[in-house]
């Protein structure tokens, strides 16, 4: 092997694998995918105003019969209006409660109890929903908790074709853009971390040369939160680094993605890890 093919193969950041090799836009090396789940008012409140002064675009998981769809309808409106994706997290954001620490699950949306047919029926009303705020026909998903089975069966399966893609199990950096599989895309749930480590999951994903999906719930407030700070500390750093890093909504990634592997190996999310979040 030629020495100078040695250097550049030890060099940090060098192509490692077939996956490094995964074409982003205008030769960035890594994309990044910012969610926010919930529709909880500290996004409304620090996520959005974060981003626009970063000129950054999210994607914010609705559930649509959170507080802020009747109280603050007009600022998803206006966020969807201004380049953020607004994606379905359900009407009801039904979970297991058999699951371990589900107490908080209420009985009546205990996903153990709704049928295949109730969940398709609700998870397809949200996109109506949603249309009606943005305006917008194609729509991507995260899926409650990462938990699939609803009483009689998976419910994913049965609406999966209504999305360009789906969210699905807590996994971190991809590690092999080659079989990601669309409608299970890992995510990495950062709850009360420091900026530091966020900003080295984003390094990992430009080492690698695929994505990271963080899906971020409270910002500086409300569950699940991660500060104010370290939610700044990550914007300034991909702000600062923009021929590296592809910001963008997840629809736009996943187009992407798409477009560069038209036939995507659709691995089998049976054994997908799921994400025990709410």
């Amino acid at each position: 092997m030629r020495p100078l093919l040695v250097l550049l193969l030890l060099l940090p950041g060098a192509p490692t694998s077939a996956a490094d090799a995964f074409a982003w836009p205008d030769g960035r090396r890594a994309a990044v995918s910012l969610s926010y789940d919930d529709a909880v008012p500290s996004q409304l409140d620090n996520a959005i105003p974060a981003l626009d002064r970063h000129g950054l675009k999210g994607t914010f998981y609705l559930t649509l019969s959170s507080d802020t769809l009747r109280t603050r309808q007009q600022e998803w409106v206006s966020a969807a209006r201004n380049g953020h994706e607004l994606g379905n997290h359900s009407l009801f954001h039904q979970c297991s409660g058999s699951r371990p620490d589900r107490d908080w699950v209420e009985a009546h949306r205990d996903l153990d109890s709704v049928t295949v047919a109730q969940m398709r029926d609700q998870v397809l009303l949200a996109n109506v929903m949603l249309t009606a705020l943005d305006g917008r026909h194609e729509r991507t998903m995260t899926v409650p908790c990462g938990d699939t089975e609803a009483r009689d069966g998976n419910y994913v399966d049965a609406v999966a074709s209504a999305f360009v893609a789906i969210k699905l199990g807590q996994g971190g950096v991809v590690a092999d853009m080659a079989t990601l599989d669309p409608m299970a895309v890992p995510v990495d749930v950062p709850v009360e971390v420091t900026g530091e480590a966020l900003i080295a999951r984003v390094e990992e994903a430009a080492r690698r040369g695929t994505m990271v999906n963080f899906t971020f719930h409270g910002i500086g407030g409300d569950h699940l939160a991660v500060s104010n700070d370290a939610h700044e500390a990550l914007l300034r750093h991909l702000a600062a680094h923009p021929d590296v890093y592809w910001v963008a909504p997840f629809i736009d990634i996943m187009r992407h993605v798409a477009s560069e592997r038209p036939s995507p190996a659709h691995a089998s999310r049976s054994g997908s890890t799921r994400a025990a979040t709410p």
